[in-house]
């Protein structure tokens, strides 16, 4: 039987930050909750929530205690293309983001935490091998000579640094996670910082026939199911894994095609797509799994469709709940 565990999220008030809490606690864990902000699709289920700005570390310091068994990071500033991808937010995501992993992984290297959990991006990746939507490279390996699109790749390039750093001095066992696409239900949909399938989900439950799309629509992507993003976090949290590793689905699909696949499954069939202007980030991006399974022996195999059923049939209500 799993021995229960005391456990901090940061992050907590965001989309994958609450369904780890949610797991957590299914699991009989004690779990303490730590965001700016609450959850925001409901009450968090955390035994335990500061609501606190994390970018201060007095408040770090009274989050991060020395009786805890492991802490995940998910607590950043960032957002889908439209947000990240624009510009206008740069200074502000590499500043908020940076102090964060600071301040945390100060007060855990102080306070004696073995274990911590630091979710990186997908988006550390060189912008050179993400040129061709049918052909991206993502291989762990490929990602120096560093070059990430965004600002906020680059932020989350020098925090793994930071994180593997202290795991060198400090003995501190930290797991570095490359995510990759991360939907599913209770994330943002309309707030601007949505990611593609939420915004796609959200513009076929409105459309009467037509669905604008960013760019030229054959940008590739692969996108990962909440679920499995859930149960890979856990896996990589429990291992030995020493080095930073993708978590992520390889069943990469255009732009297009996704919404068409999304007006499929509203019974749309005849979806008509409107390419106009807009960020698009690189032209090709999907994870590159053989590293996590060679560790692991395991790897995301969860169909797509799946994962969009569920979340469109969220969006779907919350289109209908604004409408009425």
């Amino acid at each position: 039987m799993e021995t229960k565990k005391k456990i901090l999220v940061c992050g907590a008030g965001g989309f994958i930050g609450h369904h780890l809490v949610n797991t957590l606690v299914e699991q009989g864990h004690y779990v303490i909750g730590a965001d700016i902000k609450q959850p925001a699709f409901e009450p968090t289920n955390a035994q335990e929530f500061f609501q606190v700005d994390l970018r201060n570390p007095d408040f770090v310091a009274g989050c991060v205690k020395s009786d805890l068994d492991e802490v995940y990071q998910l607590a950043a500033d960032m957002g889908g293309t439209g947000y990240i991808g624009i510009g206008d937010h740069d200074s502000d995501i590499m500043h908020n983001s940076a102090l964060i992993n600071l301040n945390v992984l100060h007060e855990a290297t102080k306070k004696g935490i073995k274990k911590i959990l630091y979710t990186s991006s997908a988006c550390i990746y060189p912008e050179r091998n993400q040129l061709d939507p049918d052909n991206p490279y993502c291989e762990e390996s490929s990602a120096y000579p560093a070059e990430p699109d965004t600002e906020y790749g680059w932020e989350k390039l020098f925090s793994e640094r930071l994180y593997l750093t202290h795991k060198k001095n400090y003995d501190i066992d930290a797991k570095v996670v490359r995510l990759h696409n991360v939907f599913g239900p209770l994330g943002s949909w309309e707030d601007g910082k949505e990611k593609a399938p939420a915004a796609l989900c959200r513009k076929v439950a409105e459309s009467d026939g037509t669905v604008d799309i960013w760019g030229p629509g054959n940008q590739t992507r692969s996108f990962l199911y909440i679920e499995e993003c859930i149960t890979g976090l856990q896996k990589i949290m429990a291992s030995n894994i020493d080095q930073p590793v993708n978590l992520g689905s390889e069943r990469m699909i255009s732009i297009n095609d996704l919404a068409q696949l999304i007006g499929q499954i509203a019974g749309k069939n005849t979806l008509e797509i409107n390419n106009v202007d807009g960020p698009i980030g690189v032209m090709g991006r999907t994870s590159h799994n053989n590293l996590i399974e060679e560790l692991l022996g395991w790897r995301p195999s969860e169909d797509l469709e799946y994962g969009l059923k569920h979340t469109y049939a969220w969006i779907k209500d919350k289109v209908d709940e604004r409408t009425q």
